[in-house]
């Protein structure tokens, strides 16, 4: 299995049908499989090898789509950076996995003379003109002669996905061709995702392991891609109306700024089939409003992780109009097996909490360069997820816990390592910890606890400004509170439980 075999698939079976649409500009399977082969062959020019990478700083558009697709045709593997971090956290993973070239739109041009180290190569795949210093993407397309496919797949290493790190420093996460194509295939078959033939709307970004998941799945069944920049209410509903997209993957923060919005009913929507929700699980009620404004479409919510490819489990369209289970993860996809274990890695029974483990063809080859932290999570042949969790008899999944320091808000993951060491770098700042409270907004929102040294003061918003100039903006703490001394336990670890009790105690659950 390679992941450009579906665009050789389809430029068989449908070459002249529409493959993206993107603005102004409809793009068919031969104008855009001709287009990534002559951008396949720009890179191997610029003596790109096999397995080499290839990283991409840009908003969501149908070069986005030709870049990945071109990186793998060239034998390559793409490294997308994620649009909100800071510069030092994209300095970080460039550095860390040694890209070769970086593609960055207009949005982020003006960003690459303040990385730390640059990659060799720059190419600009914006709409206006190309700053110099940098390679125009157009150019490298019209001016190369189309190269072969290398179909380079299987357990070859397709992406170095970073995610963050407990240990303060993002994670990258080697995914091969086979991980991520069994994936999309048992999902599909799970849950019927994509629609044949359809066409796939993206708003949630690109760069994010789900939304590609989605658009790896709508490849092999063959459709078009509906690309908006990002995420606006009112644009999605208009694409909707305009372009007749049949599934979407959206975060629940999406779906709740949707069934808002005022402009809901004055759209013809009738052309969705299926909504694929993940990241954090979404409020009874938010859901129960989004199924009422499409009653036709089928709701699914997918639970995994970037190390998983990242399907683990589907609460599917059937399960949610049964409505029993609207608080589950749902069951294992067809392509792996889940458990719940004790800390001695035994099945413990049904109902009973405990950490949730993967196995799979799905399952990441490992962590980029830290071979230590890849033994600690993938132990006989499972991934220890870090999630608790417990399993009905009919093997539904609750997920209840995060056993790591993870907070899921707005759909994006935050370690809570992350935040306490920007935090921790404020001179004003003695002890601190992080944690994650519920909110009606965001799932959940960044806490942080802190202990001044002391006669030192400051305030709330300057330890959000603080935070704000070394990690991504979402990451900072919405939310402080000052305290004399943090609750330690005998062995001096922080008891973030306590901190999180007062909290939660009117939740069923530790997360949301």
């Amino acid at each position: 299995m390679f992941l450009t075999q579906p665009l050789h698939r389809m430029l068989q079976q449908s070459p002249d049908a529409p493959l993206t649409v993107y603005q102004d500009r409809t793009r068919t399977v031969r104008a855009s499989a001709h287009r990534v082969s002559c951008l396949a062959g720009a890179l191997q020019a610029l003596h790109v090898a096999p397995g080499d990478r290839i990283a991409i700083l840009a908003h969501n558009s149908d070069r986005y789509h030709e870049t990945l697709l071109a990186t793998w045709w060239a034998g390559a593997a793409v490294v997308p950076v994620n649009i909100r971090w800071s510069t030092q956290e994209i300095s970080f993973s460039l550095r860390d996995c040694d890209a070769r070239i970086l593609f960055v739109d207009d949005t982020f041009a003006g960003l690459v003379a303040e990385l730390d180290e640059q990659p060799a190569t720059v190419v600009h795949c914006g709409e206006r003109p190309t700053p110099p210093g940098m390679l125009a993407y157009e150019d490298l397309v019209e001016a190369t002669a189309p190269a072969a496919d290398v179909c380079r797949g299987g357990e070859d290493l397709a992406g170095v996905f970073y995610t963050g790190g407990t240990s303060g420093t993002p994670k990258g996460v080697m995914l091969t061709h086979t991980n991520m194509m069994l994936s999309a295939m048992g999902s599909q078959v799970t849950g019927r995702l994509a629609t044949p033939g359809g066409r796939l709307l993206h708003s949630a970004p690109m760069f994010h392991l789900a939304d590609l998941a989605m658009w790896v799945t709508q490849n092999l069944v063959g459709g078009c891609h509906v690309i908006l920049p990002g995420f606006e209410a009112g644009a999605v509903l208009a694409a909707i109306e305009a372009h007749r997209p049949t599934s979407a993957l959206l975060v629940p923060t999406m779906i709740q700024a949707l069934v808002d919005h005022p402009g809901l009913g004055t759209h013809d929507l009738s052309s969705m089939c299926s909504i694929v929700y993940g990241a954090s699980p979404i409020p009874e009620p938010v859901l129960k409003r989004a199924m009422d404004a499409f009653p036709d479409v089928a709701f699914s919510q997918a639970y995994g992780m970037t190390e998983a490819a990242p399907m683990a489990t589907l609460l599917t369209g059937e399960d949610h109009r049964a409505g029993r289970r609207l608080r589950s993860a749902g069951r294992a996809a067809a392509h792996g097996e889940v458990k719940v274990i004790d800390p001695g890695g035994n099945e413990v029974p049904r109902g009973t909490v405990g950490e949730i483990a993967l196995r799979g063809g799905h399952i990441m080859r490992g962590y980029w360069g830290r071979p230590e932290e890849t033994a600690g999570v993938l132990r006989e042949g499972w991934l220890h997820t870090g999630d608790g969790a417990y399993m009905d008899d009919d093997g539904y999944l609750f997920v209840v816990d995060r056993l790591k320091d993870m907070i899921i808000t707005g759909g994006e993951n935050v370690y809570s390592a992350e935040v306490e060491n920007a935090v921790a770098q404020h001179p004003a700042v003695a002890a601190c910890a992080v944690i994650g409270l519920p909110d009606e907004a965001w799932g959940e929102r960044v806490h942080a606890v802190l202990v001044l040294r002391e006669g030192h003061t400051v305030t709330a918003d300057e330890i959000r400004r603080h935070t704000k100039s070394l990690i991504a903006g979402y990451k900072a703490p919405r939310s402080v509170e000052f305290t004399d001394a943090l609750p330690l336990s005998p062995a001096g670890k922080i008891l973030k439980r306590e901190l999180r009790a007062p909290h939660w105690r009117h939740s069923d659950r530790s997360v949301h």
